[in-house]
């Protein structure tokens, strides 16, 4: 599975980096392609290109959050959480998205 993701907490430091290790791991773990811009107190880094979220299979944003050039999500699957809920359950929420998508 091919994955991107946008992480954004509410003061744009430490949940926003969390979640984006917690999702990074979890997927290497589970075999999968990720790659997780941040959006945080620092602007945006490891900005996703349109490429990129088009030839994504899923869109996590993971965000508590307003978060910048949003509309490049319109068009593809994505779910959008909490951040705590990357945080927490990082490989479930990669199970049930899995689940999802062979429906």
């Amino acid at each position: 599975m091919n994955i991107v993701a946008v992480t954004a907490c509410a003061t744009g430091v430490a949940h926003t980096f969390m979640a984006k290790r917690v999702l990074e791991d979890a997927a290497a773990k589970q075999g999968y392609q990720i790659k997780v811009e941040t959006q945080g107190a620092t602007g945006i880094e490891n900005e996703l290109t349109q490429s990129e979220v088009d030839q994504a299979d899923i869109v996590i944003l993971a965000v508590e959050v307003g978060i910048a050039k949003r509309e490049r999500f319109e068009k593809v699957k994505k779910v959008e959480i909490p951040i705590s809920t990357a945080i927490k359950n990082a490989d479930g929420l990669l199970e049930k998205i899995k689940e999802k998508l062979q429906t």
